[in-house]
């Protein structure tokens, strides 16, 4: 089986993963890392924006609000259909489309500003994706990233989620967007002034058991996982998820309050 063959069938398994669960009901625990985005991103008004892999539209949302010309691409329907939605809502004019991140429907040099806030570290092919952002982005333009790290609260989610449920044989780990050396290197020397900072979102819920439960039934890695598995299986992994949320904790009045660190990438394209 050639690789691309193997992304594909991965990135088709992917699509059923985020396609499942309720991802709206998730989507707004990212919104201050879209917005911290923009902020360091300092977006130009009247600038040519494209938000990849944009889920429920925070970022571009975000940009249309700085009065930008912004579109938004995301490869599962549901999720470009609550984005338009929500542009509605707001009378923000944002082109929402559904697309492929590795495959982008645009021209070389077509934008800007390439952002990208916990998307494009979910797809199957790494380096397509990378080559994708850099080329559909104009010379002098910025490409702007925020990802989860794989030592913060959310790499290690994934870590128990793996552990309970194998992942599709021959996926890469998403946190290799959350290091910069590996960012770096997939953006390679077709981008200057590339520059990184770690920081943190503080995540709040009623309790860490809360927090077990809303992730199963929501969020489709861990909605999924939790389906292939049965009954004790599933227990023990709630159980796990339970553990990490209580060690991760810093609330001392019975709720849940952790600390999720990620990573942003801001890089000029030469």
């Amino acid at each position: 089986m050639s690789s691309t063959t193997a992304f594909d069938e991965i990135k088709a398994k992917q699509q059923k993963i985020w396609s499942s669960g309720d991802y709206g009901k998730i989507a707004w625990i990212t919104v201050p890392v879209a917005e911290t985005l923009i902020e360091v991103t300092e977006l130009r008004p009247g600038a040519r924006v494209l938000d990849v892999a944009t889920g429920t539209g925070h970022v571009a949302l975000s940009a249309a609000r700085r009065f930008c010309a912004v579109t938004g691409i995301d490869y599962v329907p549901v999720l470009v259909e609550a984005a338009q939605r929500r542009a509605a809502a707001e009378d923000l004019a944002v082109e929402f489309r559904e697309a492929d991140a590795e495959n982008l429907p645009f021209d070389d040099a077509s934008f800007d500003y390439t952002l990208s806030a916990i998307g494009v570290m979910f797809t199957a092919d790494h380096q397509r994706t990378a080559d994708e952002l850099v080329r559909v982005t104009k010379p002098g333009g910025r490409i702007g990233l925020a990802n989860w790290t794989a030592a913060g609260f959310v790499g290690r989610l994934l870590q128990t989620v793996a552990a309970h449920a194998a992942p599709p044989p021959g996926s890469l780990p998403p946190v290799r967007w959350g290091d910069e050396t590996t960012v770096a290197e997939m953006l390679g020397d077709r981008v200057s002034d590339i520059g990184f900072a770690r920081t943190t979102v503080t995540q709040r819920f009623p309790s860490a058991e809360f927090f077990a439960d809303f992730f199963l039934a929501h969020y489709g890695p861990t909605h999924m996982a939790a389906a292939r598995l049965d009954e004790d299986e599933r227990a023990a992994f709630r159980t796990d998820m339970i553990a990490l949320a209580d060690e991760a904790n810093r609330a001392t009045d019975g709720t849940l309050a952790a600390d999720w660190e990620y990573l942003i990438t801001i890089a000029t394209k030469s």
